[in-house]
């Protein structure tokens, strides 16, 4: 039976280093989320379609018993987070941010945001994640969207996030960890001219001096994971220091 102590939090920082191919794992990969998910229009986001999962911890335990590891990172992929929820709405509602530029979605999960920029015309999308079963699951729901989404397994965290032009993230400031490695990261992009803008639904390590707020939205969120069937969601962007 599911463990019970086992919690999850959304959004991942995006590490190492191999796109997803025709080669055996990745091929295995992407049959597994076909096994796991099924395929649904987003709540409040309806104009895309991801391949999602009804039950957070039993996947999870899942992923283990299919990679023979413990301690994998928890199924960001195979739901639709309120961060993500939030920026994707926001940019199919403003097509001009993306429109014909070059768009990073980092700590991309499922690929909601990042399929969302493809929707509204970006010139290229790029999607970046720790999780290899998370970069199938971009390519298949981006393919069922009728868009590409170059997703790969990368840690960007130390860089820029270049040559991007514009820099989304959904939903990663839920810990203390994580946000000391993001934040700055999200800096030096802005630094560099790149647009940055991030979801995030109340989490307890944005540092809200630093952005500006664009857009809220009350948000449907599965209550299992998030104690709520409605989760405010602010979209922020990220302003000059």
């Amino acid at each position: 039976m599911p463990n019970e102590t086992r919690t999850l939090q959304p959004g991942t920082p995006a590490m190492s280093d191999a796109a997803l191919t025709s080669d055996p794992a990745s091929t295995s990969d992407a049959a597994f989320v076909r096994q796991e998910t099924r395929p649904a229009p987003v709540p409040f986001v309806p104009e895309v379609r991801l391949r999602m999962a009804d039950d957070a911890i039993a996947l999870w335990e899942t992923t283990e018993s299919a990679r023979g590891e413990i301690g994998l990172p928890p199924p960001f992929w195979a739901f639709a987070w309120a961060g993500g929820v939030a920026v994707a709405r926001y940019v199919l509602d403003h097509p001009e941010l993306v429109e014909g530029r070059t768009v990073l979605d980092v700590a991309a999960g499922s690929g909601l945001v990042g399929i969302a920029a493809a929707l509204r015309g970006a010139r290229s999308v790029r999607a970046a994640e720790i999780d290899a079963y998370a970069v199938a699951a971009i390519g298949i729901n981006a393919e069922a969207n009728g868009v590409r989404v170059d997703a790969a397994v990368e840690d960007l965290l130390d860089g820029d996030g270049g040559p991007a032009e514009v820099v989304l993230a959904g939903d990663v400031f839920y810990e203390r960890a994580m946000a000391g490695r993001f934040l700055p990261f999200l800096e030096r992009a802005q630094a560099r001219g790149a647009l940055v803008i991030v979801g995030d639904p109340g989490r307890a390590y944005l540092p809200r001096a630093r952005f500006t707020a664009l857009a809220a939205y009350q948000v449907p969120v599965v209550a299992d994971l998030e104690d709520t069937a409605l989760k405010t969601t602010t979209v922020w962007q990220l302003t000059a220091a």
